[in-house]
């Protein structure tokens, strides 16, 4: 066996959103495929979603007590942040318990609370640590880490800005593998799945697994106003798990007043996201950096909405990122309801334009990043 794909044992922590988990669970699965005999174990948040979707995904989770600080001022946040040195202080001793039991040779961070505590007691504990930053703009806990990290794998040009110039590796975020560019088959899969018609111009909505207030206002002042110029467009929009009772409650209303809501199709959650990218010919999307990622390896039309409610204004420099390229169109959060749904039939009249963002969004795919992770892995630990 080379020394390439020898068994390892990895911890990898991290999480709190999606955009934490699913690469974390990529880099896992890449670590596997390349030796099934590798033993992972992940270190999440109590309380957070790592710890449903880990184990969903086969891998075991253990829990740190961590918390972050609450920014907006009430006498409930106050209070939990007074709490947040004391789980600081417990999660840095359970970090270094987990260690010296499960004894890795590496311990990999993704971003997100627990991964401070874990990486920062293996940094003290003389153990190698990598970094996956998936953000145009790095991470508090990335950035703190980075300065005694043996590597840290960027999906952004320019991180040099956050951490040491000869530590980065240009990698790309790792995503799920089905995502990819869709031939005819795809499509015709995909109109099926989900019973559209092919003569028709297809939108994507998507403002992640637990919805978007905004995208699902922008949709429905659209709708309120008796969708103009969506005479033959068929949406297909996922309003998140958060917001399903009240877009329910509104589809249900506007479909009692007479309008006609045959094109659009709204659910919580979009399983088959690989179907839905294929029919899509524009995808309407918040920037965090695994979607941004999947949709440059979908080759897709998109226009992004950053959210504001995130640490740093990271999206918007995700987002940014792909604007300057004129790989993608931003619209702004605070005008999304008045422009968004009529940016996005506009651009569906303008296939020119569509064809321009196709191609040079594809251009900024990087397809392996899992695999190409796995081997700095190895390299970090033949050094």
């Amino acid at each position: 066996m080379s020394s390439s794909n020898r068994p390892l044992r990895v911890i990898i922590s991290g999480g709190g959103t999606g955009g934490h988990i699913f690469p974390a669970v990529s880099i896992a699965n890449a670590l596997k495929e390349n030796c099934p005999k590798t033993e992972i174990l992940f270190v999440g948040a109590e309380g957070k979603m790592e710890m449903e979707k880990v184990p969903a995904s086969g891998y075991k989770i253990v829990g740190l007590p961590i918390a972050g600080l609450q920014r907006r001022l009430s006498l409930k946040n106050i209070w939990n942040n007074l709490k947040v040195p004391f789980k600081v202080l417990q999660s840095t001793r359970r970090a270094r318990k987990i260690l010296k039991e499960f004894k890795p040779d590496i311990a990999v961070g993704v971003g997100g609370f627990a991964s401070g505590p874990l990486l920062k007691a293996a940094q003290k504990m003389g153990i190698p640590t990598l970094l996956q930053e998936q953000n145009g703009f790095a991470g508090l806990t990335n950035k703190l880490l980075g300065k005694k990290a043996g590597c840290i794998c960027v999906a952004y040009e320019g991180m040099e800005r956050f951490f040491p110039a000869d530590k980065i590796v240009m990698t790309g975020n790792p995503i799920r593998s089905d995502i990819v560019p869709a031939g005819e088959e795809l499509i015709r899969e995909g109109l099926e799945y989900y019973k559209l018609c092919p003569g028709k111009d297809h939108i994507l909505i998507v403002g992640g697994s637990l919805g978007s207030g905004t995208l699902n206002k922008a949709m429905q002042a659209w709708i309120n106003a008796g969708c103009p110029g969506g005479e033959n467009v068929e949406i297909i929009w996922q309003c998140g798990k958060y917001y399903k009772k009240g877009v329910d409650e509104f589809m249900e209303a506007a479909a009692a007043s007479g309008k006609d809501l045959s094109n659009i199709h709204h659910s919580d959650f979009i399983g088959r996201m690989d179907l839905a990218y294929a029919v899509a010919d524009v995808v309407i999307s918040r920037s965090g950096a695994s979607t941004v990622s999947e949709l440059c390896a979908a080759h897709k039309a998109a226009i992004f909405v950053p959210s504001p409610n995130v640490a740093e204004d990271h999206q918007t420099h995700n987002a940014m990122a792909l604007v300057r390229k004129d790989a993608a169109i931003m619209v702004r959060d605070a005008e999304a309801v008045e422009k968004l749904l009529p940016e996005a039939l506009a651009l569906l009249k303008d296939e020119e334009k569509i064809q321009a963002l196709e191609k040079n969004i594809a251009k900024l795919a990087l397809r392996d990043a899992g695999k190409t992770i796995v081997e700095e892995i190895y390299k970090l630990l033949g050094k």
